[in-house]
């Protein structure tokens, strides 16, 4: 009998735990939907930034942004928030098919791969007039 007191009591001490999670906004699946998302969070990484290309990653775990004057601000995915880096070379970029790895002089910022499809090589090419 104790033992059951004691099984449901955690059970609802769980239950608990993940609706106050919820209710916190907590763990959700942070994923860039849109171009008027990516603008969003470019301006909010970098005040004044006004991207006129975008490149979202399929998977929305990330995005390239480019403004008038040729930078490029990569965002990704950190946990549930967003990271950015303007690119200042291109040095760190592989291109395979369809998928486009990036890293830049910023080895905690690691590297990720963007499935861009058909704007892989066009980004990729584009990314070589980055110079330091």
């Amino acid at each position: 009998m104790g033992l059951a007191i004691q099984l449901a009591g955690s059970l609802v001490a769980i239950l608990v735990l993940a609706w106050l999670a919820h209710r916190l906004g907590l763990g959700g699946d942070a994923r860039i939907r849109s171009e008027d998302e990516a603008r969003a969070l470019a301006d909010e990484a970098l005040h004044g930034f006004e991207p006129t290309e975008i490149a979202i990653d399929k998977a929305g775990m990330g995005a390239l942004c480019r403004d008038g004057e040729g930078r490029v601000l990569l965002l990704r995915r950190h946990g549930s928030h967003w990271a950015s880096r303007l690119l200042d070379s291109h040095s760190h970029t592989r291109l395979d098919q369809g998928f486009l790895t990036l890293a830049t002089a910023d080895r905690r910022f690691g590297s990720i791969t963007f499935d861009l499809g058909d704007k892989a090589p066009m980004w990729a090419a584009s990314l070589r007039r980055i110079t330091s």
